[in-house]
């Protein structure tokens, strides 16, 4: 964490041929997509990775778009990243166009909530599906936003429904690079 910034923790998705998540596809929505790697490790800290095959870098803290009743109810029902039995991920890193940080702050809200129901949409999934949003723009990071989400096997599809919808609504209009990265977490197995 950084101690200048309370609340605010630093992330490093590396790819490559090491790490905790065996990378299954990856898959691009829109744009140019990431190159193939074997395995994905996330690292705390906002690291420098020479041998990966690809690193992308995020911070989490402020909530730009929620309201503070919207932030009380996502945390009451959010679960915490790392549960044993969600063994399978995916990562989302996704840029949005000019047109989308040309808008003012209660624009993108607007669009954000009002009317694409970001939040709303998510809450009858949590806490099967738990998720983490980090900040890559203030970073000059390639991606504007990285969101980690982690479920077990069996929500699959209930994530798989989530994606669709998000993808469907106003928001998704001003995206201009996505690209979805899936992973298992291998579950050693019982002797």
């Amino acid at each position: 964490m950084n101690p200048s910034r309370p609340g605010r923790l630093e992330f490093t998705f590396v790819a490559g041929a090491s790490g905790a998540w065996r990378i299954d596809g990856v898959t691009p929505v829109i744009g140019e997509s990431l190159p193939d790697a074997a395995r994905l490790s996330i690292l705390e800290g906002l690291v420098s990775s020479h041998d990966a095959t690809w690193a992308l870098r995020g911070v989490t803290g402020t909530q730009r778009y929620t309201t503070r009743a919207e932030q009380t109810a996502l945390a009451e029902r959010q679960s915490p990243i790392g549960r044993a039995e969600a063994t399978q991920a995916a990562l989302i890193p996704i840029r949005k166009n000019d047109a989308w940080w040309a808008l003012t702050q209660d624009e993108r809200r607007a669009i954000f909530e009002d009317r694409s129901a970001h939040i709303a949409r998510s809450m009858p999934y949590l806490p099967a599906i738990a998720r983490r949003l980090h900040h890559g723009r203030d970073l000059g990071e390639p991606f504007d936003f990285l969101t980690w989400f982690e479920f077990a096997p069996t929500d699959a599809a209930a994530f798989e429904e989530l994606l669709g919808q998000l993808r469907a609504t106003e928001e998704w209009r001003y995206v201009d690079r996505e690209v979805d990265v899936r992973v298992t977490r291998e579950v050693p197995a019982e002797r």
